[in-house]
């Protein structure tokens, strides 16, 4: 007998220690080209980047999966018990392989073999993040043992929490959602917290099987796979009894996904997304949850888009009528066809028609929707041929001068003529998309802010930016920053320059060079003011020439409108290719008081955890991170700006271009009965127009050109191109606000002169005006006129360029 026990007790121990040595085989065999599961101490899965709006509205997300990430702490309790009670009840207990579950489903698959039932599995949720991170879904005994061993390691190297925290924001649920949050949303339109008990414990129960439990393609399956997890949560106690009765009594609903509702601001979102690629790359963009809040102004950029679309179709009229989108060869079948022909890109808000019949009075139309409608004749005038050139045909006498049945054609619906005479129901006005193109940009002149941004007609149509991408000339726009180096230099807005031919030799073979003013007349003696004011160009080359065009060049640069002028005479004209951003934030410049401003989309940058990683506004305050008020002085930030020019000078420049709207080139700007200064600008040939100016706080551009440059026809300029959209624009966008005048700053003196002599104003004199002056500067007498030096005088390197900008 003892000797028995003895043999058992060795055959014991040999049992065993073959035991212990093939586990430690199979450790040693398995483990050697295991991943390195240290990886996912650092994983952070790609989430979704979101900008905002400065109001907290979504204008975009950037992703590759459309995941949201909710760290573990976050995770509403629920949650957490009913994927324990589902998928692993020991999770907080085990080493990371539940050995009692492994015997178990071992037992469970023995008594199933031959019955073609798919073996039952033991992994814990350790298990499943060492699979779904580290290795592949192949079903075989090698990959169970080698998930064995990463589990055993990951618990060794992981919090319970942080392998959760994987799991749940990794696992697929089906309705293509990665993580529990996105299949929330997907499957019931519901953040985490908001889920019910009942749709809590079918998310659980999807882990297994997502396709097998779909809740339309299998609901008796989804809804009895949900009840026996419900069960699960009341045995772990995760829920009462009577919780438990009514989740499973609940139907299984799914609710569509409401769709994510964007604030449209295409031109400025893209703008945002170009900086966020340069400034992080392509994987934090996509991937990396960033939560972007910008400058973007909703309101504004209402306005912006509004008036611009407004604007060019304005324009657009006036210059005639190209002819319709498509001519049908026959209107048999016509509803069918406009479905075929779909909607033409950037039509909105218009609908798209196809002329059926006309008559002396008007056309009658059919609409993409089947329906009906007609266009009287008063809604066809504008429409007169358009002529190369940007010239018209003939007056429209009848619709047939303008429309033949089968054209296919934009409309929109009215109500009234422009007299307001009402039409009858179903009255539309024909439409046209024009080609003319432009942008508009407003910014806060103080930080540089961009609040609105409309960088064309339509994004759809086109995606270039014209407020941020187009170079072209700005014309007399530029000439500001010809005056302010003279007023810098001690010249005074009373200072006369002679307005009279100009000419300059280009060199051999040539031709000479000879500016003109747009008028083509000469004024004689006229004082800086009344050349801003009227846009005198010869007044400008006269005093580019006399200042120099290296200090013009200085401050150009200076000013950020470009990076390297040439000191060709011709640039003090705005031959110079600039963006319209630029020269917006340049004029931002002169009305803040002369301090250099950096425009920006971005105000703050935070990444996945909340941390801001950056602030455009960088300046330090102490105080302004206090919980409560109580009473305590309003923080005092550092003015860290860089200064331009004097404030001084920047004022008599304000007050010059105040000058301009008032009785100059941007008159119809007046119309908005508000403090406003601004400048027009149109390039040679007519080929670009522009209108920049601003309000004490607020510093608006727009620009308006054709794509392929070309003329914008006889008489048009930037006083009637652009200026109209800048005036509306201000319009709406001051419509609440004071009128709030200039801010003067010390040692300025407003003084009454002569509006045309410059000189102290005498009793009796016509067109006064107050003039601003530094101190030692006012008018004792008769000043000199600036001449400046003509013809072969000039150094024929610095006069080359257009023909005259104005």
């Amino acid at each position: 007998m003892k000797r028995l026990l003895v043999s058992l007790l060795a055959l014991t121990v040999l049992i065993a220690l073959s035991g212990v040595g093939g586990v430690v085989y199979v450790f040693w065999e398995y483990g050697r080209d295991l991943p390195d599961y240290r990886q996912l101490a650092d994983y952070e899965p790609p989430v979704m980047t979101r900008v905002h709006a400065g109001d907290g509205r979504l204008l975009a997300e950037y992703a590759i999966e459309g995941r949201v990430f909710v760290p573990i702490e976050a995770m509403p309790r629920r949650v957490i018990h009913a994927f324990l009670a589902a998928e692993d009840k020991n999770f907080y207990e085990h080493p990371g392989v539940d050995f009692l579950s492994v015997v178990r489903a071992a037992l469970t698959n023995l008594r199933n073999m031959g019955s073609n039932r798919r073996p039952v599995g033991a992994s814990t949720i350790t298990q499943q993040v060492a699979k779904n991170f580290l290795l592949s879904n192949e079903v075989s005994l090698e990959r169970k043992i080698k998930e064995a061993i990463l589990a055993f390691r990951m618990e060794r190297t992981f919090t319970k929490d942080r392998i959760l925290e994987l799991y749940l924001n990794e696992i697929y649920l089906g309705f293509s959602s990665y993580g529990v949050a996105t299949a929330a949303l997907n499957y019931f339109n519901k953040s985490l917290d908001e889920l019910s008990i009942a749709e809590t414990a079918y998310l659980a129960a999807l882990p297994k099987a997502p396709t097998n439990y779909h809740p339309i393609n299998h609901p008796s399956a989804a809804k009895a796979r949900r009840d026996w997890v419900i069960g699960r949560m009341l045995e772990e106690g995760a829920v009462a009894e009577d919780e438990a009765v009514q989740a499973r009594a609940a139907p299984l609903v799914i609710r569509q996904r409401a769709e994510t509702e964007f604030f449209q601001a295409e031109f400025f979102a893209e703008s945002v997304r170009r900086e966020l690629l340069s400034r992080y790359g392509e994987s934090q963009l996509y991937k990396g949850g960033l939560s972007v809040r910008t400058t973007l102004d909703p309101r504004l950029q209402e306005v912006a888009d509004r008036v611009l679309r407004g604007g060019l179709v304005a324009y657009d009229r006036r210059h005639g009528w190209r002819g319709p989108i498509k001519q049908l060869d026959s209107i048999d079948g016509w509803r069918d066809q406009l479905a075929r022909l779909g909607r033409p890109v950037g039509l909105e808000p218009w609908q798209i028609a196809i002329v059926l019949t006309l008559d002396d009075t008007g056309a009658d139309i059919g609409l993409a929707d089947g329906g009906l409608g007609r266009i009287p004749l008063p809604e066809l005038r504008w429409a007169r041929a358009w002529k190369k050139g940007e010239r018209l045909g003939p007056k429209v006498q009848a619709p047939s001068d303008v429309l033949a049945v089968g054209d296919m054609v934009p409309v929109e619906e009215v109500t009234a003529d422009s007299e307001g005479n009402a039409y009858p129901a179903g009255s539309y006005a024909l439409r046209q998309l024009p080609e003319l193109e432009g942008a508009l940009v407003a910014l806060d002149p103080h930080t540089g802010r961009v609040l609105a941004m409309s960088g064309g007609y339509s994004y759809a149509r086109s995606q270039f930016n014209r407020a941020t991408q187009a170079l072209r000339q700005p014309g007399s726009a530029f000439k500001p920053f010809v005056y302010l180096p003279a007023l810098d230099q001690g010249y005074t807005p009373s200072t006369l320059i002679l307005d009279a031919p100009f000419v300059v030799e280009q060199g051999p073979g040539l031709p000479k060079w000879r500016p003109a003013n747009y008028t083509r007349k000469f004024y004689g003696p006229s004082t800086m003011r009344l050349g801003i004011e009227k846009s005198r160009n010869l007044m400008t080359v006269r005093l580019a020439q006399t200042i120099g065009m290296e200090k013009v060049k200085e401050y150009a640069e200076r000013f950020g409108i470009v990076d390297n002028l040439s000191t060709q005479l011709s640039m003090s004209l705005g031959a110079g290719e600039t963006t319209l951003l630029r020269l917006t934030a340049a004029y931002g410049m002169l009305v803040n008081g002369g301090k250099r401003i950096v425009p920006t989309f971005i105000d703050r940058i935070q990444d996945r955890n909340g941390r801001t990683i950056f602030r455009h506004d960088s300046r330090p305050c102490e105080g302004c991170r206090a919980t409560f008020w109580t009473r305590q002085r309003v923080p005092r930030l550092p003015d860290d700006r860089d200064d331009v020019t004097d404030p001084t000078t920047a004022y008599q420049m304000v007050s010059m271009l105040q000058g301009a709207v008032d009785r100059g080139t941007g008159v119809r700007v007046r119309a908005v009965g508000k403090p406003l200064g601004g400048k027009t600008g149109t390039s040679n040939d007519s080929k670009d127009a522009w209108f920049v100016g601003f309000s004490p706080d607020l510093a608006v551009g727009v620009f308006a050109g054709f794509d392929e440059p070309r003329s914008l026809g006889p008489q048009e300029q930037g006083a009637s191109v652009a200026a109209p959209i800048f005036r509306d624009f201000m319009a709406g966008a001051l419509e609440n606000a004071p009128a709030t005048p200039f801010r003067i700053p010390p040692g300025i003196r407003l003084v009454r002169v002569n509006g045309a002599s410059g000189l102290l104003a005498q009793h009796g004199d016509r067109g006064v005006i107050l003039e601003a002056f530094k101190p030692g500067t006012l008018p004792r007498g008769p000043s000199q006129v600036l001449e400046g030096l003509s013809s072969a005088e000039v150094d024929s390197s610095a006069s080359t360029g257009t023909g005259g900008l104005y």
